[in-house]
């Protein structure tokens, strides 16, 4: 029988990260078949789901009293069980109609040290959205996997996964992380200190689309060659006369907004370096810390993070990919990695 008719009888492998802003979906031998927002949006008075993922991210901001645009994760867990499922049986509905015989085997990433309860949540949620079994991998173990470093050797290997709630550090020997930490700092942190500091600096409410979108256009967090010449556009409501308002600002000023999340991940970098056994580190000096998530594509990050340890750091070939990639090729070598999973749980018959 062809492999092409066994895989039309038997259930898909599916890795799922499931983040606060972005969720992921990678397919055994397709690689990322797509990403979409993590926001459902539902009727206030009766909890029905009006739209998910993009066409509901559309409505942030937009929609009419009666409709809400929600976020059901929020700091990298799950803040409200049933949008949860509905967000996930959504994304695993996109990734086509299940198999003759079998639901899908799915493995999600979680952050480094959420609870037990946290875990089942999410197991639960998985199964009860059409998976027939469900896994559980943290961020950082599927984000060195992801960028293809050796995670089941007995080496040091570091990560820093930089995610829209939280941000994970973490280093990892034979498969399992040997010192890990999960601040809630990521980019929607950084997006929040871009609104006040432009409260506070001009007067000017901006909603949390225009801040995304001025640290994707100026975000830095590191000196740059011409930045005073870098500026970009911020519209909203002036609070004192109420009317709408634009503003002119600048890189080095979008820098100086970002300053206390971006202290507060260097922070838990060091923390995690100084905890680490001496072996380790020394494994660690003699290759690279790898930066991966979508926050580590502020521009320099990297270079600031080397500078701080005085180690060599790189950033991953696909940041917001690796999580992802790492979850899905879990499932395909099975065998090899399944140190790495913390958690399953199989569909009840």
């Amino acid at each position: 029988m062809s492999r092409n008719v066994l895989n039309r009888w038997f259930g898909k492998d599916l890795g799922l990260d499931l983040g606060t802003v972005n969720s992921l979906l990678y397919e055994k031998n397709k690689g990322i078949v797509f990403r979409e927002p993590s926001v459902v949006a539902v009727k206030k008075n009766t909890n029905q789901v009006i739209a998910l993922g993009e066409e509901a991210r559309q409505m942030i901001g937009r929609t009419p009293g009666e409709i809400v645009a929600l976020r059901p994760l929020r700091e990298g867990v799950i803040a409200n069980y049933e949008l949860t499922k509905e967000l996930i049986r959504y994304l695993l509905k996109k990734a086509g109609k299940p198999r003759i015989f079998a639901k899908p085997r799915v493995v999600v990433s979680i952050p480094t040290g959420i609870t037990g309860v946290e875990r089942r949540a999410v197991l639960d949620a998985t199964l009860s959205a059409g998976a027939g079994e469900a896994f559980l991998i943290e961020e950082p173990v599927a984000a060195a996997i992801g960028a293809g470093l050796p995670v089941h050797e007995p080496i040091g290997n570091m990560v820093i996964n930089i995610g829209g709630g939280t941000t994970d550090v973490a280093v990892i020997s034979l498969g399992g992380v040997v010192y890990g930490l999960s601040v809630r700092v990521g980019g929607e942190t950084m997006d929040d200190s871009i609104v006040r500091f432009i409260r506070k600096q001009y007067n000017l409410s901006i909603g949390e689309r225009m801040a995304e979108e001025i640290k994707i256009e100026l975000g830095s967090v590191y000196p740059v060659p011409g930045e005073e010449e870098q500026v970009g556009e911020a519209r909203g409501r002036d609070q004192v006369t109420g009317l709408p308002k634009n503003i002119m600002i600048g890189a080095a000023e979008v820098r100086d907004a970002m300053k206390e999340p971006i202290n507060s991940l260097l922070n838990a970098v060091r923390q995690v370096v100084e905890r680490t056994p001496p072996e380790l580190v020394a494994d660690i000096m003699n290759q690279e810390i790898v930066m991966t998530g979508g926050g580590a594509l502020l521009k320099g990050f990297d270079r600031l993070v080397a500078e701080e340890l005085n180690m060599k750091v790189k950033l991953a070939e696909d940041p917001m990919g690796c999580v992802v990639i790492g979850a899905g090729k879990t499932l395909e070598n099975l065998d090899l990695l399944k140190r790495a999973l913390v958690g399953a749980k199989k569909a009840s018959r």
